[in-house]
């Protein structure tokens, strides 16, 4: 799970696909393409959005994707367009480019949508993305 700074989206997108899955089968991770906030805990908003829904993301704490990250991930969720592009960016070759997706795809086929970063919204974008990612980590809960 990727976004900009790793502090509210992915965050929120590991815990709610964690809370879905078996963590013995299926290990899931968040990042930020840039460095901004590595080392810091999700945005409190992040944290009481995800406390709603009884998942804890408290443990988490922000990391730049690498390269390697390639290597370690299967698949990799994008947020956004932007940062989609970032992380193919990075990308080695194909077999790194296949791996990369935009999360809404996988609740909106094809569509090609952006989870809006609520950082500079109030506490109900922070609702609405959740619900948004909800949705998209369902269906990707369902193919594990």
């Amino acid at each position: 799970m990727v976004c900009l700074g790793n502090i509210c989206r992915s965050p929120l997108a590991e815990g709610i696909l964690q809370s879905k899955i078996n963590s013995k089968d299926v290990f899931v991770d968040s990042a930020g393409t840039a460095a901004y906030h590595v080392g810091n805990l999700p945005d409190e908003r992040s944290i009481k959005v995800a406390q709603k829904y009884d998942i804890d993301i408290t443990s988490q704490r922000a990391r730049k994707f690498i390269v390697e990250d390639f290597d370690k991930f299967d698949f990799i969720y994008a947020m956004d367009k932007r940062n989609y592009q970032n992380i193919l960016d990075l990308a080695r070759n194909r077999e790194d480019e296949v791996k990369v997706h935009l999360i809404l795809n996988e609740s909106e086929p094809s569509q090609n949508l952006s989870v809006p970063d609520p950082y500079y919204g109030g506490n109900d974008g922070f609702e609405n993305v959740y619900n948004m990612l909800d949705e998209a980590c369902s269906a990707i809960a369902s193919k594990l």
